[in-house]
């Protein structure tokens, strides 16, 4: 038996692919949009990078100053690791394995990926799920559940998209036909039991770093503040990088490649966000697992992943080929 052989049989295979409304878009892609159609000055695009980065340097800054009495080594390594553990359950679990079937895996994989990606609190995945998949069927659109765009013309609108597109979406009540985005998910014992679990996802997200900063510490001050920086500021940090894949990369950076919307890449987003801030690509070939097509665009999700298919726990990888990343170039 093969080591991937093993690891196949080790993890249990997953279901097959199959096809979802709204999760492919790649066959018979729409015209491109009209040059004009979404037309952002640079001062819009200026004041759009102001807003995201800013509060990122505030938090660098007040990082900085607490260092030594409320911030240190401990506090830094449980907001990092947390960062990194439960952003990629969004970027390989949530997004590319079960919104966009990317790649294939079994039972275990399955599980540790959903609930990291629960962990993140950005809701259970079947919903999240629905909404991204309705999002790539309307993107840019009327319908689309977060668009920076649609909200009139000037600095004023643009700035009234950029904060509903980045959270403002997810205090309106979803149109009642989301559910049909994600009927193959339901139709998974276990990813129904995952999401129907989320607010122990959320208990567990949040009491994990608690209790590691405590027995790291050895005092209920490093409890408190595991909890702060491991729970709370990571979740901050998590939920305002992914929404700025909605927000930021449909509004500031480059499209090297022909899309039915205003999807672009981003370089910041695209480390910040594990590869995800890629965005024009990943509009041109969804179920691609590598959104940094170029051997620039680091994409550290897609390494996680390629590292996953090398012992055998994932498989079945999907990327596009030369040929088709050659034909649509912009």
């Amino acid at each position: 038996m093969t080591l991937i052989e093993a690891g196949r049989e080790a993890v249990g295979v997953c279901s097959r692919p199959v096809v979802v409304q709204g999760a492919e878009a790649e066959v018979g892609d729409p015209a491109p949009s009209a040059p004009d159609e979404f037309a952002v000055s640079q001062l819009q695009r200026v004041v759009t990078l102001v807003v995201i980065l800013a509060p990122l340097g505030g938090l660098i800054v007040a990082m900085a100053l607490a260092w030594g009495w409320g911030f240190g080594w401990v506090e830094l390594g449980l907001l990092f690791g947390m960062y990194v553990a439960t952003g990629l359950g969004i970027t390989v679990g949530f997004h590319r394995l079960f919104t966009h079937r990317s790649f294939e895996t079994g039972r275990v994989m399955t599980a540790v990926l959903g609930i990291l990606g629960s962990m993140a609190l950005e809701g259970p995945v079947i919903r999240w799920v629905a909404f991204h998949r309705r999002h790539h069927q309307m993107s840019d659109k009327p319908g689309d559940p977060h668009s920076p765009h649609n909200h009139g013309e000037g600095v004023w609108a643009t700035l009234r998209g950029f904060v509903d597109a980045h959270m403002g979406w997810m205090l309106r009540s979803p149109d009642a036909g989301l559910s049909r985005y994600a009927t193959d998910l339901r139709q998974s014992r276990l990813v129904r039991v995952i999401s129907a679990l989320f607010p122990v996802w959320v208990l567990v997200s949040m009491l994990l770093p608690a209790a590691m900063g405590g027995l790291i510490t050895m005092s209920w001050r490093g409890v408190l503040l595991g909890f702060l920086w491991g729970g709370l500021v990571r979740v901050l940090v998590v939920h305002h990088v992914t929404w700025s894949v909605n927000s930021v990369c449909h509004l500031w950076g480059t499209r090297p490649f022909r899309s039915h919307d205003e999807s672009r890449n981003n370089p910041i987003v695209g480390v910040l966000a594990f590869g995800e801030g890629w965005h024009n690509n990943h509009h041109a070939f969804p179920t691609s697992a590598r959104h940094g097509l170029r051997w620039w665009e680091f994409d550290s999700s897609y390494l996680i992943i390629w590292g996953l298919s090398k012992v055998g726990l994932v498989w079945n990888v999907r990327v596009p080929s030369a040929e088709r990343m050659l034909a649509k170039r912009a």
